[in-house]
């Protein structure tokens, strides 16, 4: 089950400014291109930085803005929470970093395979190959495919890479010992738990081995022991494969629990305290 916002405060940390969490870096434009697009330098231990990101939708005659001017880095290794109230645009914003959606304005610069990607400018088929190679995905459903197995699912992404299908599927089955699903690798979707399904999605998410894990409200659906588990699997597994992961979440328990907190209120991001966040 989902879990309601409690008195959140987005309580800015002593170094953050009133646009959020920017950690500035050289912002000025390299001299350098790869293909079509321009690449911008990034400041060492960056993996993600945004930069003045707007997001607005057509409503009628008027526009909504979902957020704007949004402007903050993501380190290697980090395990960044993002909270706010729903309809906020944390999901946007994931989907955005994901390269998944676009902004309006602003850009998202990743650090391969060139230092300073700027994500807006990948065309269709680029972008497809980076959200395979570079990033993994779990979302608050599973999105499993029914007619195929567990096994199969979590070799999906591999098997779309070209990837041998004896080797995928090997593959597959290390990433589901990993997540504790060793014997249920031959079950449907249909056969499994909601945290079982769940657990499958991460693994199907980390088979590629990706740089950035994107979490999606991932244990929203879950009842509050299977959240836990599910969680505390994200976690241990991040440490693992040196991860940086970015958790979209209304557990403010869980939200504690990263080495980092984004706040998304009223369009703009700020830093949070991770201890100032109150539990359910």
């Amino acid at each position: 089950m989902g879990h309601r916002m409690p008195h959140l405060r987005c309580t800015r940390g002593p170094e953050n400014n009133a646009v959020g969490a920017l950690k500035t870096g050289s912002l000025v434009e390299a001299n350098l291109h790869q293909g079509e697009w321009q690449v911008h330098p990034m400041e060492k231990g960056a993996i993600l930085r945004v930069e003045g990101l707007r997001k607005v939708y057509r409503s009628g005659n008027s526009d909504l803005v979902l957020f704007d001017n949004l402007s903050f880095q993501i380190d290697t290794g980090e395990m960044l929470a993002i909270v706010g109230q729903s309809g906020a645009g944390k999901s946007t914003l994931l989907h955005i970093l994901g390269a998944l959606d676009s902004a309006t304005s602003g850009e998202v610069y990743f650090q391969e395979p060139s230092p300073g990607l700027p994500l807006s400018r990948l065309s269709e088929q680029a972008a497809a190959e980076f959200r395979n190679r570079q990033i993994g995905y779990v979302w608050q459903f599973h999105y499993l495919l029914p007619e195929f197995t567990a096994l199969e699912n979590v070799a999906m992404p591999l098997y779309l890479r070209g990837v041998d299908r004896r080797k995928a599927e090997a593959e597959a089955a290390r990433w589901l010992a990993e997540v504790g699903l060793a014997e249920r690798g031959h079950h449907r979707s249909g056969e499994l738990s909601g945290g079982e399904q769940q657990r499958v999605s991460l693994a199907r998410a980390l088979v590629t081995s990706p740089k950035v894990l994107l979490a999606d409200e991932p244990t929203g659906d879950l009842d509050g022991r299977t959240a836990e588990a599910v969680f505390e699997l994200i976690s241990r597994l991040h440490s693992a494969y040196r991860l940086t992961s970015v958790i979209v979440t209304h557990n403010m328990a869980f939200a504690r629990r990263c080495s980092r907190v984004l706040c998304l209120a009223d369009g703009a991001v700020s830093e949070v305290i991770p201890e100032s966040l109150s539990s359910p």
